[in-house]
Order: C-alpha cells, then sequence, then structure tokens
C-alpha cells in the first residue's frame, strides 16, 4: 500500500483502486470519452432521419387575400374601362402528399452514409476509451512505480540509521574516522530528501489521474505496487498483426471513410436518374374563380396521381463532379493502404518493444543479485577495517539503484504490453 504526506486539502482518506476499477471509472466519467459518445448518439439520430425520408411528403396549407377590382379594356389601354365586378375576400385552404417512389436510389444512399458514418463513429469513440485507458494505464503505473519507490528508499533509509548508529559507535571507540560519520550522515540527508521529492511525484501522480476518472483531485489514489512485479504475456507477432487486422481502430475508421467515398461517387451518378413518385392534394377555395363561370360560392377541388421528372441539364452539370468524386475515392483508397501499413508497422515496434522490455528486466534481476552481493562483501570488510567508507556507501547506492532498476523495468514492460495492446484494438 501506497502512504505518503498528506497534501493540504486531503481530508479524505485513499482511494485504493486497481487498474481495471480505473478503467471503469475513466469509460464512465472522462470527458474525452463522453464528447465521444455524444457524437456517437448524434450520428444515430442523423441515421434516423434519414430513414425518415422513406415516409411520405405532408404538407397543410391556407392563404388569405384581399383581390383588386378588375378593370377589363374592351376598347384599348387607352380607353376607360368597364370595372368587372369581384368578390375582393379570397380564402383558401387545403393539403398535399407526395410519395417517392424512385429518385436514383438517393435515399438508400443517404442511409447507407449516415450508417457509415455511424460506424465511424463508434469506432472513434473506441479509440478514444482505447486512448484514455492507455493514458490512464502510464498514470497509474508511473504512480505504483512512485509508491515502490518510496517503499525502497524507506527500508533504505532504516538500515542507513542502523549502519550510522553503526559507524558512530566505531567512531567513539577510535575504530574509523569522523569523516566516514559525516559522509554517512551526508548521505542519510540526501535519501530523506529524496523521499519528499518522492511524495510529492506521488501527489502530483495521483491528482492527475483522479481528473482523468472523474473523481475527486484531493484524494489520494494507492494503487496495487504488485504491478511493479514481472508479469511476461506470450503472444507471436503473427498473432498480434492478424488481430490487429481484425480489431485496430485506426484501420477501420480508415476503413469507413472509404465506404464513405464510394457512396459520394454513387450519389453523385444518382444526379442523372429520373425523379417518380404518387402525389394527391385537395383544397376548399372562397369564392370559385379557377374556372369560368366564377360563383361566389366555396367550393373544393382534389387531384391525384404520378409525377415524374428527368434532369436532363445533369448530363452536362454532373460530368466533372462525378470525376472529382472519383478522384477523391481513388486519394482514400491510397490513404486507406498507407494506414494499414503505419499499423503493421505500430504493431512491428510495439512487439519488439515489449520484447526489449522483457529482456531488459532479465538484465536488471541479474543486476540485483549481484550488487546484493557486491554490498554483502564490501559490509564485512569495511567493517574489518579491509575497505573505505565510500566503498560501502557506493555499494549501497548501486543495490539501491539496482532495485530502482528492476521496479522501472517492470512497469516499462507493463506499459509496453499495454501500447501493444492498443495498436492491435484490445485495450
Amino acid at each position: 500500500m501506497c502512504v505518503t504526506a498528506q497534501r493540504p486539502h486531503d481530508t479524505i482518506q485513499p482511494l485504493h483502486l486497481s487498474i481495471e476499477q480505473i478503467w471503469e471509472q475513466a469509460e464512465v466519467n472522462n470527458r474525452r470519452i463522453a464528447m465521444s459518445k455524444l457524437r456517437v448518439e448524434s450520428s444515430e439520430e442523423a441515421l434516423k432521419d434519414a430513414k425518415a425520408e422513406r415516409l411520405p411528403e405532408i404538407n397543410a396549407a391556407g392563404a388569405y387575400a384581399r383581390v383588386t377590382n378588375m378593370p377589363v379594356y374592351e376598347d384599348g389601354i387607352f380607353h376607360t374601362p368597364e370595372q368587372f365586378p369581384v368578390l375582393h375576400n379570397y380564402y383558401k385552404v387545403g393539403g398535399e402528399a407526395y410519395f417517392n417512389i424512385y429518385n436514383g436510389n438517393k435515399t438508400t444512399l443517404e442511409i447507407k452514409k449516415e450508417a457509415t458514418e455511424h460506424a465511424i463513429a463508434e469506432q472513434q469513440k473506441n479509440l478514444t476509451v482505447s486512448e484514455v485507458k492507455f493514458n490512464a494505464a502510464v498514470c497509474y503505473l508511473d504512480l505504483a512505480r512512485s509508491c515502490r519507490f518510496k517503499e525502497l528508499i524507506a527500508k533504505d533509509i532504516a538500515e542507513q540509521e542502523r549502519q550510522l548508529a553503526h559507524i558512530q559507535e566505531l567512531q567513539k571507540n577510535g575504530v574509523v574516522l569522523k569523516s566516514d560519520v559525516l559522509r554517512a550522515t551526508l548521505k542519510l540527508s540526501r535519501q530523506k530528501m529524496g523521499m519528499v521529492e518522492i511524495d510529492n511525484d506521488i501527489a502530483i501522480a495521483s491528482q492527475q489521474l483522479a481528473i482523468m476518472i472523474g473523481a475527486d483531485e484531493h484524494v489520494l489514489i494507492a494503487p496495487d505496487t504488485s504491478l511493479t512485479e514481472q508479469s511476461a504475456v506470450t503472444g507471436t507477432y503473427e498473432e498480434y498483426l492478424s488481430g490487429a487486422a481484425e480489431h485496430a481502430y485506426e484501420y477501420k475508421i480508415s476503413e469507413g471513410e472509404t465506404a464513405l467515398k464510394e457512396l459520394s461517387l454513387k450519389q453523385v451518378k444518382a444526379n442523372v436518374s429520373p425523379k417518380v413518385g404518387l402525389f394527391a392534394e385537395y383544397a376548399w377555395s372562397y369564392p370559385q374563380i379557377q374556372f369560368y363561370p366564377y360563383a361566389g360560392a366555396m367550393y373544393g377541388l382534389g387531384m391525384y396521381g404520378v409525377k415524374a421528372a428527368f434532369p436532363i441539364s445533369s448530363f452536362y452539370h454532373n460530368k466533372h463532379k462525378e470525376k472529382a468524386a472519383k478522384i477523391e475515392l481513388h486519394r482514400q483508397e491510397i490513404e486507406h493502404k498507407e494506414t494499414g501499413d503505419v499499423v503493421r508497422q505500430h504493431v512491428n515496434e510495439a512487439f519488439l518493444r515489449y520484447k526489449e522490455a522483457l529482456t531488459r528486466i532479465d538484465v536488471a534481476e541479474t543486476n540485483v543479485k549481484q550488487a546484493a552481493e557486491n554490498l554483502r562483501i564490501v559490509n564485512n570488510t569495511y567493517f574489518n577495517q579491509l575497505s573505505l567508507v565510500t566503498d560501502l556507501l557506493d555499494a549501497d547506492t548501486q543495490m539501491l539503484q539496482t532495485r530502482f532498476d528492476l521496479v522501472s523495468a517492470n512497469i516499462a514492460a507493463r506499459v509496453r504490453y499495454y501500447q501493444l495492446q492498443k495498436v492491435i484494438g484490445n485495450l
């Protein structure tokens, strides 16, 4: 368990969370993830709106007008006209409906386009979640490393205090020089200063992680320090590459963008298509002035049938639009292939770095054993007056440093592993 000096606002007990719990809270509370979820919801509504275009269009309308006098120039425009009697108030109310039968498949293409954009938004959300989880893991592991460093320094300080007491006793008996006591005291002071720095590192990393997962930033997060121990995960490069081909979010997003360009080209081609639909309309009007003889009475009139239109001008207006859409599709296809190359490159790099990190762990473990044996030898020789205090202090420093290196190597290996999982779309 990681325990550190409380900050000014630390009034709440430390929060013990595993890395899985960190990820769960980040998915619920992280603001970047929340924004990506809203984009998904927006794209879902756009998809529903596109599907609603299949429904018939229904309109209701009404009108009121003042009709002017109607002069009739029987003897020409330069003679006084006769005034035709009219009713000056005009009313009309009615409705109309139109149901599309065929418009070059534009409605279906628009639905497919919105569905593709919705799928892209989903993958972008997954990518954001993966990035946030990776960043949270890095911050969490950094916090765990600092906590483990603190445990090692605390043990080393206790050991240094016992060793200093022993050296002081030898100095009183005239066995060693006072300079040995001063050097040991100086080293102990540096270690205590290092403890203060570690406390600050823990406080900073804890606040950063708390903000990332939407927790109270004044709460100290206590990580699982067992993550600083080795835990190698097996897997071949071919397996990871196969996983990336199926699950890598960047590749799926690029795939969706290519599908969008294909749909855009089909939409442009659909501009040179007839439009056919059913229509119906009915209205009541007063007075009856549409047909002769006119009458000062209300009348109703309705029509229904089939409407058809063909955009002849699209044959020349659409030519360059179609060429531009084809070029954009070709460009996107090249970009999609490049994305695949980049994903494979990232998988290879992450896999090799992970293997490198595991090798570094083996080297660090060997160094710890060698430093421990060296410290044992120097410790015996110093207190038997066969070596200098500088040799003893150097051996102590090397022992602590190799332990630090082992912890750092284990943390680095886990970071590399999570990075590999992020690249293949499995985080």
